[in-house]
């Protein structure tokens, strides 16, 4: 991750930017110079952000529209369906093994983001090792080509992609990186944690404290940007994630929660032929779900933190992945 100074702003010339990108006469024109939306765009961060519109035009300049990028998010994903496809993704010896020297390699990081924001070293551990199966798999797109690809040539959502290119010049800004040798992911999620810009700027931290969040190359920096987010979004320390159900009756499934959102209560899924495994307050606030294992169905009560885990991806089986992991490098590791 290159640091440079002052960049892109009118008051501060991009320090270097000549050496990285060219004199201007000598800059190849990209797929997105003299584009109309690019010079609203612009125009936009000019206005609005006080960007030097000319240093700004350099970097799309450079800027690739990549037909790969719009290959992968047009083509419909060969879902996986059912819990017992999904989970063996994800919940294998090779990232359990992983995970224990991941977890054993940034011990006393891992012990200080639970101590400071409350959640537990696995599941930091365990996010990593879902995401990018402990920085293997990041990216391998700058993430200026994929953002300005989204932004301006996939209309589906380009409202999203672009606020999320402008969230990112605004942290390579503030960062002070340049902006074409950061790399991700085809929707420019970056980094071990996979944050997109968005999420970098409002969670990420510096938790090395060496003055730059770098969430791609340091891991303290994305052990405590995990940890962060999911403070941020409500996980309370302490507290479990899931609770596993018995169910009777026929009005079962008239408990099952529609999406991911808490909108049942432990008291009216018991009046439905539900009872947990754990002791739960009747007012409790739980995500009600049935996944098909290898043995048929099963039926969970997801509580506040499971909730946090979706607020990372919006999955049921997303967030029990991550939890069951979690539970297997606790186990592998040893660790009551």
């Amino acid at each position: 991750m290159q640091v440079m100074r002052g960049w892109a702003t009118r008051n501060a010339p991009w320090v270097g930017l000549v050496s990285i990108l060219g004199s201007a006469q000598e800059a190849s024109a990209g797929d997105y110079e003299g584009t109309p939306q690019v010079a609203e765009f612009v125009g936009e961060m000019t206005r609005d952000y006080g960007f030097a519109g000319e240093q700004l035009m350099g970097v799309f300049r450079e800027a690739e529209r990549k037909q790969a990028i719009l290959d992968a998010i047009s083509k419909p994903a060969e879902r996986v369906k059912q819990w017992n496809e999904y989970r063996p993704m994800f919940i294998t010896d090779a990232r359990i093994a992983r995970g224990v020297d991941f977890w054993r390699q940034h011990e006393a990081v891992l012990a200080r983001a639970e101590q400071e924001y409350g959640v537990p070293a696995q599941v930091i551990v365990s996010i990593i090792g879902v995401e990018t199966f402990f920085g293997r798999n990041t990216g391998n797109y700058r993430v200026i080509d994929a953002l300005s690809t989204l932004g301006f040539d996939y209309p589906p959502r380009a409202e999203f992609f672009r606020k999320e290119l402008r969230e990112f010049l605004l942290l390579a800004r503030e960062e002070q990186v340049d902006p074409l040798t950061l790399k991700g992911s085809y929707a420019g999620a970056m980094g071990l944690p996979q944050f997109m810009p968005s999420s970098f700027r409002a969670y990420a931290v510096d938790f090395d404290g060496d003055g730059h969040i770098n969430i791609w190359t340091n891991p303290d920096d994305a052990i405590g940007s995990v940890a962060s987010y999911f403070k941020r979004h409500g996980w309370v320390a302490g507290e479990p994630v899931v609770s596993r159900a018995d169910v009777r009756g026929d009005q079962v499934d008239e408990g099952l929660t529609a999406g991911i959102e808490p909108t049942k209560t432990v008291g009216e899924l018991r009046a439905l032929g539900w009872s947990s495994h754990d002791a739960l307050r009747d007012d409790m606030p739980v995500t009600a779900f049935r996944l098909e294992g290898d043995n048929g169905s099963e039926y969970w009560m997801g509580l506040k933190n499971f909730y946090a885990i979706t607020r990372y991806n919006r999955s049921v089986m997303y967030a029990m992945a991550v939890h069951q992991l979690s539970e297997q490098l606790v186990q592998a590791r040893g660790v009551k």
